[in-house]
């Protein structure tokens, strides 16, 4: 029972941290974003290298596919204009990923205390630099705690035989990012809570891919509940992050086994690989849509209700 709580404590840093960061970034340079959104998106390869770039800003994909759904149900952007901005924001999530395998314990407490002083300054630039700091610190210490947690849980039969189940089955472990994920409302977290589960030798790089992979589907829960009495453009925007994250799931399936194998050439930090490997599904799976992402939206439209009036 303590574990738990634990766990659902750590699960709550995380997120806090990962808030208070996206908050404070989003203070430096969100007044512009809906402008630039509106402005550079008249190309689906413009859309994704906008939407990458924010999304790296931002440190989150959920928030620039909501602000997205709220542009595209104010007809300020057109549903085939959002494709683009969905393939950028998959990729432009991984920066998240990667920031997270950084060795920064040493930084914690000097990031906690200049972010606590830094918030307390009126001034917004400086009082915003304060909460991404803070948010830094709340994220790496609880992907510490994640770890260390991991380790006392080798002890625990009852989780040794469900990440047994799941090291066997990567179908099963796809199913528990998809459930993970839409749960917490992060894929970052979920992904953070498996790199922490494989430093502690809990877990294998194959099952940890699998999970990943099932993350990338449960994020998609944001833009779908976003796109609830938001009219048909945006619903068709939600469905069309929905099948790209799907097919993109379906067609990596049969490589989970190879990917890990071949992650080993990457790095020889576990986390670091998986990582990686979630930066290779992304960008691949994206860059495979784009060429086609005027058909696709097409598809989507037919597949889901006829044409959008947009």
């Amino acid at each position: 029972m303590l574990q738990l709580l634990l766990f659902i404590l750590l699960i709550g840093l995380f997120i806090f941290g990962m808030t208070i960061l996206r908050t404070g970034l989003f203070n430096l340079s969100g007044s512009s974003i809906h402008k630039v959104l509106t402005i550079l998106t008249a190309s689906p390869w413009k859309g994704m290298l906008t939407a990458i770039i924010l999304t790296a800003v931002l440190q989150s994909s959920s928030t620039l596919m909501v602000m997205t759904i709220g542009l595209v149900s104010a007809r300020m952007l057109t549903f085939p204009q959002s494709i683009g901005i969905i393939l950028g924001t998959n990729i432009g999530t991984t920066f998240t990923t990667e920031l997270i395998t950084f060795n920064i314990e040493s930084l914690l407490i000097p990031f906690a205390l200049i972010g606590t002083a830094s918030a307390l300054f009126p001034q917004k630039a400086i009082k915003s630099a304060g909460f991404a700091f803070l948010g830094i610190s709340a994220v790496f210490a609880a992907m510490r705690g994640f770890e260390v947690l991991a380790i006392s849980l080798k002890e625990n039969s009852y989780v040794n035989h469900v990440l047994l189940a799941l090291d066997n089955h990567h179908f099963y472990s796809i199913l528990a990012g998809i459930i993970l994920t839409a749960i917490i409302q992060s894929s970052t977290a979920a992904t953070g809570i498996v790199m922490g589960f494989m430093s502690a030798g809990l877990m294998e790089l194959d099952t940890g891919i699998a999970i990943m992979l099932g993350s990338n589907i449960g994020t998609c829960a944001d833009a779908y509940l976003a796109s609830i009495g938001a009219g048909r453009a945006a619903k068709l925007t939600a469905f069309a992050h929905i099948w790209l994250n799907c097919v993109g799931v379906i067609l990596f399936y049969p490589f989970i086994s190879m990917l890990a194998s071949a992650a080993v050439l990457l790095s020889s930090s576990l986390d670091t690989q998986l990582a990686h490997i979630s930066v290779l599904f992304n960008v691949i799976t994206s860059l495979l849509v784009l060429p086609f992402a005027q058909p696709f939206a097409s598809f989507i439209e037919k597949l889901h209700g006829g044409k959008s009036p947009d």
